[in-house]
């Protein structure tokens, strides 16, 4: 089958004729691809900022955004049937018996660091036609989110922080006050701020929207355009960098209870730090490139973490809780806002195009190689 492969020691990127997975073992599926997602993190991998080969191989095969319909199962399969559409997992456990994550299924908090990622770190990922893995692996799809679903992973990241934010914020009054029923107005009490316009925080938007957050999109394009009009659609705010400061966006937006970090600029989120609110989450799920070091007014965010109660917390992969919470959520989104949610679908490309739009395809929000 075709695949797209990257090769990190002669740094190329190309599609190859990799060999077709067949099932093996007891409690494998087979799935035929309808639509894989590119996201940065492939394109970080292409510009060979990390991304690991399986042991023994010299190229890794690229992808962890996957909708798959399923072709095969094996005898012990019993989750699955043909014609199920699915989206797997990205992360397998590591082998310790002692990390009592990964013996518990929730890989995402592995302690050793010796787990592995489809697409990301030693096994290969899902930029082919075709995927073979244990069923424990994949969640299943409702065939009405055929079109979309292949936004789930990227919307997982969203899903895992807010299910983080839910738990942190246990620590104090966090429900909103009822409003007086004759101000006929649904009341909004918690502000929350998005770094970044991709897809990852236009998604987390949805979500934050979609959960009665007065909701921000903060983004350096100039406004009006694409962006800011998708914003609109689901009911957030578009403010951009190059438009307003952070002091003018503080403003605008009063007290902030909530930055949700999509855009892996870490210069960009210590400074927006400054002006979390009081008793307000930083949620940071972006991995920035080394550069050069950066200033940071370090008494002042310390003195604002005690004086404020702020809580600061990282997030990566997602387990199935934060899967099955974001397909919840892209039917919700479907349902009210269909034509944001269509919007975010910049070009849909066979597996050939795709090394040129993982290289050159920056100003797109999400191409996929489109199978069906």
């Amino acid at each position: 089958m075709k695949a797209v492969a990257v090769f990190p020691q002669s740094r190329q990127i190309k599609v190859i004729d990799h060999p077709e997975p067949t099932i093996a073992m007891p409690m494998d599926v087979k799935i035929r691809a309808v639509n894989i997602g590119l996201c940065g993190t492939d394109r970080e991998i292409c510009s060979f900022h990390y991304g690991v080969p399986p042991t023994g191989s010299d190229h890794l095969v690229i992808g962890h955004e996957m909708l798959g319909e399923v072709i095969e199962v094996s005898d012990g399969v019993t989750d699955f049937v043909p014609g199920d559409l699915v989206v797997p997992m990205v992360r397998r456990p590591c082998p310790h018996d002692y990390c009592p994550a990964c013996r518990a299924g929730r890989q995402d908090f592995c302690y050793t660091g010796d787990f592995t990622e489809r697409g990301i770190k030693s096994r290969h990922g899902f930029m082919g036609e075709f995927v073979v893995d244990e069923q424990d692996f994949f969640v299943p799809v409702p065939q009405a989110l055929r079109e979309v679903a292949v936004l789930v992973e990227p919307l997982t990241i969203a899903e895992k922080a807010l299910l983080q934010v839910g738990s942190i914020q246990q620590r104090l009054p966090w429900t909103c006050p009822k409003m007086s029923a004759e101000m006929g107005i649904e009341h909004r009490c918690h502000n929350a701020v998005v770094l970044g316009a991709g897809p990852v925080g236009l998604l987390g938007a949805m979500a934050l929207v979609a959960r009665g957050f007065r909701t921000f999109v903060y983004s350096r394009e100039a406004a009006p355009n694409h962006k800011a009009d998708i914003c609109r659609m689901f009911g957030a705010e578009y403010i951009s960098s190059t438009q307003h400061d952070l002091m003018a966006l503080a403003a605008m937006v009063g007290n902030i209870d909530l930055v949700y970090e999509a855009v892996g600029a870490s210069s960009l989120a210590f400074e927006v730090m400054k002006v979390l609110g009081a008793n307000g989450v930083f949620i940071f799920t972006g991995v920035p490139g080394r550069k050069a070091p950066i200033e940071v007014d370090t008494d002042l965010i310390m003195r604002n973490m005690v004086l404020k109660n702020q809580a600061i917390c990282g997030t990566v992969n997602a387990g199935r809780d934060a899967f099955e919470g974001a397909l919840a959520d892209l039917e919700i989104f479907m349902q009210k806002w269909p034509d944001a949610v269509r919007a975010l679908f910049t070009r849909r490309l066979a597996i050939d195009e795709a090394p040129a739009s993982l290289v050159n395809g920056r100003g797109s929000i999400k191409d996929v190689v489109a199978y069906a």
